[in-house]
């Protein structure tokens, strides 16, 4: 079913800006993925149509190195590298229908019937936590990520610290620009 929703919304994916947002998103997350194959680390990245931003305590010539990898193996077939079972699509899907089981098996209830149907309730929304992940998977596969590069080139690469609020720690914030048509 979403293989289709997603045909019939290609229109709107291929709009350049959707379309270089989810190529970077499918690039963000293969990067990840090549990153943590190396060794464990903490990352967590956000993509935007001119590139991503990575978030945690790597090496530029490593994140640049995971980038260009990652960007081969896309190149090279491994479109799978695009989805990822942390990205928020996952935790929005996740959110959002356990929030519809919520509202829709609590809503307009009296305290007391609310609370008697509570069991059902928690019941559902652990079912529906199980389905979501597979779901989110599709939702990167079909909609949010893009495994196939197209012309994405990696145009440079740029390293910050961050001091975090309320904190002596500092946080690396490293910027990959990306250009694609």
């Amino acid at each position: 079913m979403l293989r289709q929703l997603a045909r019939l919304a290609q229109p709107a994916l291929n709009l350049p800006y959707i379309r270089r947002t989810r190529r970077n998103h499918g690039l963000e997350h293969a990067t990840i993925t090549v990153l943590s194959s190396r060794r464990r680390v903490r990352l967590s990245g956000r993509s935007d149509d001119s590139g991503f931003v990575i978030l945690g305590d790597v090496a530029t010539a490593d994140l640049e190195a995971a980038v260009l990898e990652a960007l081969r193996r896309m190149r090279g077939g491994e479109r799978g590298l695009a989805v990822h079972p942390n990205c928020g699509t996952n935790l929005v899907t996740t959110g959002f229908l356990v929030s519809l089981v919520g509202l829709f098996g609590l809503g307009g209830a009296s305290r007391r019937t609310g609370f008697n149907r509570l069991p059902l309730v928690m019941t559902l929304m652990m079912a529906v936590i199980l389905y979501s992940q597979p779901l989110g998977l599709a939702l990167q596969r079909h909609f949010t990520t893009d495994g196939d590069p197209g012309d994405l080139t990696v145009l440079g690469i740029s390293r910050r610290e961050v001091r975090l609020p309320l904190s002596d720690r500092t946080l690396v914030v490293h910027r990959v620009d990306t250009w694609s048509n």
